[in-house]
């Protein structure tokens, strides 16, 4: 290959890469044993729970599937789903995706619990494994899903599961979320929100007597509110109350003391939670009564520390990673998920007692030289009005020779989806991709990204497709004034919000050569009519209510200005997308092909919001590197695969 940029030969294949790249979550821990979920691309992105049965154990343990192979544990509730299953004692429960039912396994046995009919996902289970809590979704003909929390009763040891309609147990509010029990059984705590309102805008924190019949008497509020985010309630051993508050400004650990009133554990600017767009999140657990293992940090690095909850001192662990998540607790024995920047995530086993984590499965069974592998590179700009904002840079480092001096590479933006969300330190093979090939990266965490505080976070309120795009714009043209990268071949691309932000820069701005919309949007009022019941009214906060802000819809959509369109862009789409449907992509290839602009677009058949497979994994990211090869004029060994260029 070419020693220009773009052309470097890199070992990271697309398919490899697709094929190897697992998605790990949800750990958890019970008697020495750890369980996780296991998304496999190589398997159509099929779900499976894992367990490494003695993962503390001197030798390094092997790991089984104990779900069925029929199995795909993955709920769809929120479509975002997460909080696919649970464990307690012999007992383990998950959501099949097929039927979206909870199912009961033991032994190896596996029969549905719940009625068909709607779907299930956030489990918590009683201390004496009699009953099973559940956030419900259930369609209602003409209206929206309702939600509520619901119980199962469980059966008695020895006897199977039995189907039954579930008793009621929190309904009224829109949404549900983060069930748990208190230690002895005595107390069940849950957060709730309604519309408007998104989790991260404000939940209520609620706390409910429990005895072996249910509910005993009326729920009662302990904090949050319409402007408050209230994330992860946890009981201590002793059953104190604690929770994840933004209350000032930052998310921050509070107690609820014996007198009704919060107090703070460790007051810092910096973030213990993010934003909760799936279920089953764990971002702290007590180690005793009076210390908590904890994740904290500012923007894409974050640590994993000890709390001490009578003084506030917070003493993190020396471990080799920067991102931590499902944080469990069994003892001195813990297991998490954990990232950094020249590693793939990892389910991690640590005995704090001799402090040496172990990892029983990576996510990426691929493995580069550490010259093949960039690290980020803080990066904080200008932006309009003088803002300062964020990212994280990856500058291609030759491997083998020198680059041409007089050449500078070609810069792609990366616009992460949500848009609350963050960028990542994380290990990333996609864009090591790029990185390896010769082509800079820069990760924008823009105006409304989290892990900077709530007031950063807020910059969008009301600015979607503002603010997003302009601190993705300032952040190519400050590179470029730089002579960091080639101003003349910038492009830009993201999957979902990420799409409608590439769209808008591309369509509002003249700053970009070229881009790709991954399942982007570029009709807001379509998203507002159409999308699903979490994010119905999510742009209410990002751009206005509709329809009393139709205007605004209507100027912020790209697919109204096609005429403001002038270089080509590629789209890549799921046909059963429920969250963005692929008539909006479609509606913007049609623009396109009526203007004469280069444009291509390959839709998945059997994908929704997010690309499982890996042969579609593999396309998108072979299919992305063509289009700007060919646009661009540098050569590549891409194979297009379905992508047709059309001109």
């Amino acid at each position: 290959m070419s020693s220009a940029y773009g052309s470097w030969s890199s070992p990271i294949r697309a398919a490899g890469l697709a094929e190897a790249s697992l998605r790990l979550s949800q750990p958890r821990i019970r008697e020495g044993a750890v369980y996780w979920l296991e998304g496999r691309p190589a398997e159509g992105g099929r779900q499976q729970v894992m367990l490494a049965r003695e993962a503390f154990a001197a030798a390094q343990p092997g790991s089984q599937e104990v779900t069925p192979t029929s199995a795909n544990v993955r709920t769809r509730v929120h479509e975002y789903g997460g909080g696919d299953y649970a464990v307690a004692g012999e007992w383990l429960f998950y959501v099949d995706f097929a039927d979206q039912r909870i199912h009961a396994s033991r032994d190896g046995r596996s029969a549905p619990l719940s009625p068909p009919g709607a779907r299930y996902a956030d489990f918590a289970v009683t201390p004496g494994r009699d009953a099973l809590v559940a956030v419900e979704e259930r369609p209602r003909e003409g209206r929206e899903p309702e939600n509520r929390l619901v119980v199962f009763r469980l059966p008695e040891q020895g006897l199977p599961p039995k189907v039954e309609a579930p008793r009621v147990i929190a309904e009224g509010y829109d949404f549900y979320s983060f069930p748990v029990f208190s230690p002895d059984g005595s107390m069940l705590a849950y957060t709730a929100w309604q519309h408007p309102n998104m989790p991260w805008d404000g939940t209520t924190l609620f706390i409910q007597k429990w005895s072996r019949e249910g509910p005993a008497g009326e729920a009662r509020t302990v904090a949050g509110g319409a402007s408050e985010s209230i994330f992860q309630p946890r009981f201590s051993p002793g059953g104190r109350l604690t929770f994840i508050s933004d209350r000032s400004g930052w998310w921050n650990l509070y107690a609820l003391r014996a007198d009704g009133e919060v107090a703070a554990l460790c007051g810092r600017s910096e973030e213990f939670a993010g934003p909760q767009w799936v279920f089953g999140l764990s971002r702290y657990a007590f180690l005793s009564e009076e210390a908590i293992l904890c994740v904290h940090g500012v923007g894409g690095r974050s640590r994993l520390g000890r709390l001490d909850c009578l003084s506030g001192r917070l003493e993190d662990l020396q471990l080799p990673y920067s991102g931590y998540e499902g944080i469990q607790v069994e003892g001195e024995r813990v297991c998490f998920i954990a990232s950094a920047a020249d590693r793939p995530s990892a389910v991690v086993a640590l005995d704090l007692a001799n402090g040496r984590p172990r990892e029983l499965r990576r996510g990426s069974s691929l493995d580069f030289e550490a010259s093949t592998l960039v690290a980020p590179e803080a990066f904080e700009f200008e932006s309009a009005g003088g803002r300062r904002s964020h990212g994280w840079l990856y500058a291609p480092r030759r491997r083998d020779g020198q680059p041409p001096a007089a050449e500078r590479p070609p810069l792609l933006v990366k616009s992460h989806g949500g848009p609350t969300a963050a960028a990542s330190t994380a290990l990333d093979l996609r864009i090591q991709y790029w990185v390896s090939r010769g082509i800079a990266v820069v990760d924008v965490d823009y105006g409304g990204s989290t892990g900077y505080g709530r007031a950063y976070r807020e910059l969008l309120r009301g600015e979607w497709g503002v603010v997003d795009v302009e601190d993705c714009v300032a952040a190519a043209e400050a590179l470029a004034a730089d002579g960091r990268v080639d101003a003349h071949r910038l492009a830009i691309s993201g999957g979902s919000a990420g799409g409608y932000t590439t769209l808008c820069a591309l369509t509002f701005h003249d700053t970009f050569r070229a881009g790709a919309s991954h399942y982007g949007i570029g009709d807001l009022e379509a998203l507002a009519r159409d999308t699903h019941k979490f994010e119905a009214r999510y742009t209410d906060g990002l751009v206005g209510p509709y329809p009393e802000a139709r205007e605004t819809y209507r100027a912020r959509s790209p697919i109204h200005f096609p005429e403001r369109l002038n270089c080509p862009i590629a789209f890549f789409q799921g046909l059963e997308d429920a969250i963005v449907p692929p008539n909006q992509a479609q509606a913007m290839v049609d623009a396109l092909a009526l203007r004469g602009i280069p444009h291509a677009y390959v839709a998945f058949e059997g994908e929704q919001h997010g690309f499982r497979k890996a042969a579609n994994i593999r396309a998108a990211l072979e299919g992305e590197l063509y289009f700007y090869a060919q646009i661009f004029g540098f050569e590549s060994d891409a194979d297009p695969g379905p992508l047709r260029i059309v001109r």
